[in-house]
């Protein structure tokens, strides 16, 4: 791609005394975040804001970073993280900038803050290094207007209530409504109550993210309700960590894929997120989606379904703190039981979170491959799972560098301005005058996920500076301490107020 024409070189950082008035980046390889063709060219940036672009002069008084060698990118956006309650643990977030990350979405799965309000009021009072914007809960709403009673499809009055709800979050700053329809709260759900609530939510000009009700052999079934919420609502679709993810339907993503292209081809408007791992991370009862846990044959069935017990790793037991990091096939010989019976047993002790190995390349290979499938996490601060610290250099090292799956622009693209379409972010996702200045600057012959199952949380390398209003957040190879982030509000709130730069 471009290994014949990127020189390896030192980052050179030239400072005038005093403040500087603006800063250029000279000399890089801008990828512009639109899947244009890369070029070198220097970019110019003026508080939080990109002003110009081009062959550009230094100015008097100005501090220059030189890019040569190197490729500069809008800064990555999370559509899919789990940083909820991180950003206010870890505000400046290294696990996040530290891959390119400078915009993250929460509130996936179902479960959100809430208040809305609250939470944006106190991120805005307390900013991260990163950009914030939240999602309303499907679960999160059903179980306050349903309490413990949720075992039961909604009445149409508690429909009703729900969809009041989500109306009220979206007008308090949520982007969109999101679903976790495979978790337990969730589950119990029919489809019209899903309508009425993305209805509500494509009232104030937002989106339905899903984690579909099924993504192992019902996944095609599940993929018709999605479209089917999508149509009656006529709301945007965005498919969460789009997969297939049981041995019955390995193989089949060209099949899935041209379902989502059918619905689109139709005036549809669906978008999915893929993470570059081959193994997803969830509470263990997923893994028997009839809820029969107790059941031997429903328990047997499952584990057969991802491939065997061993596919299946314990990640977090409360009850049982010794099977962390051991897969179910050896916690089983070691304890002389079947893996049925330990999957039993460690359902009736409170469960456990698992990571089950139940992918396959070649269907992550395809989904990355189509033009509407974004890059996203699933990750965030703390995250067991190695995508928390890995994914976006795992993509630009691995899946572009090393296996040409995607030219670096398109990877990018897939990262920064296919994102920014879904959320509705005109002043991100892209390198022009008048943009913010969220920017990453890495070497494309480094760059590498570096994260493990064993060590979900080591850094990667090869982002070398980023940027997030126009202030360094990660500077060669630690944080830089500013929290510049900016709480961003959904299109049915007022405009948000900026964060301000305060220290860690």
């Amino acid at each position: 791609m471009f290994r014949d024409a990127i020189v390896a070189g030192t980052l050179l950082l030239v400072a005038a005394s005093g403040l500087a008035e603006s800063l250029l980046i000279s000399g890089a390889l801008v990828a512009d975040g639109t899947g244009r063709v890369i070029s070198k060219q220097d970019v110019r940036i003026q508080g939080d804001r990109i002003v110009a672009v081009g062959r550009l002069r230094r100015q008097r008084g100005e501090e220059v970073v030189r890019g040569h060698g190197l490729v500069l990118a809008p800064g990555f956006i999370d559509i899919h993280n789990h940083s909820t309650q991180g950003l206010a643990s870890d505000p400046l977030a290294g696990t996040q900038v530290s891959q390119g990350i400078t915009t993250l979405v929460v509130g996936a799965d179902g479960e959100s803050p809430w208040p809305i309000s609250d939470y944006l009021a106190a991120r805005r009072q307390s900013p991260a290094a990163v950009n914030v914007l939240t999602l309303v809960g499907h679960a999160t709403v059903r179980e306050m207007v349903m309490g413990k009673d949720y075992k039961r499809p909604a009445t149409a009055a508690e429909s009703a209530r729900m969809a009041q709800l989500v109306a009220q979050a979206m007008r308090e700053g949520a982007v969109g409504l999101s679903s976790g329809l495979e978790y337990e709260v969730g589950s119990y759900s029919e489809t019209p109550e899903l309508v009425e609530m993305s209805r509500a939510a494509a009232a104030a000009g937002g989106f339905y993210m899903t984690h579909m009700r099924d993504e192992a052999d019902r996944s095609f079934e599940a993929l018709e309700e999605t479209i089917a919420i999508g149509g009656e609502a006529r709301i945007p679709i965005q498919i969460s960590h789009i997969k297939l993810a049981t041995v019955g339907v390995w193989g089949r993503a060209r099949d899935f894929s041209a379902r989502i292209e059918q619905a689109n081809s139709k005036g549809q408007d669906i978008l999915a997120d893929c993470y570059p791992y081959e193994a997803w991370h969830a509470n263990i009862e997923v893994l028997v989606p009839n809820k029969k846990y107790d059941d031997p044959a429903s328990v047997e069935r499952a584990l057969a379904d991802v491939g065997g017990a061993e596919r299946v790793t314990i990640t977090e037991s409360s009850a049982h703190p010794e099977f962390v990091s051991k897969n179910m096939a050896e916690i089983a010989r070691a304890a002389g039981i079947t893996p049925v019976e330990l999957f039993i047993r460690i359902v009736k002790d409170g469960g456990a979170d698992v990571i089950g190995h139940s992918m396959k390349e070649e269907d992550v290979q395809v989904f990355y491959g189509k033009p509407w499938v974004m890059v996203a996490s699933d990750g965030g601060i703390g995250s067991s799972h190695p995508r928390g610290a890995g994914t976006y250099p795992r993509v630009l090292g691995r899946y572009v560098r090393e296996r040409h799956w995607l030219s670096l622009a398109e990877a990018v693209r897939k990262m920064t301005s296919l994102p920014a379409r879904r959320l509705g972010l005109k002043d991100r996702g892209s390198i022009a005058p008048g943009m913010r200045a969220d920017l990453v600057l890495f070497d494309p012959a480094t760059i590498l996920d570096r994260s493990t199952f064993e060590e979900p949380g080591r850094i990667s390398e090869g982002v070398r500076i980023v940027w997030v209003n126009g202030q360094r957040v990660w500077n060669e190879g630690r944080t830089a301490g500013a929290r510049p982030g900016e709480t961003i509000s959904g299109k049915g709130a007022p405009a948000p107020s900026a964060g301000a730069a305060s220290p860690a």
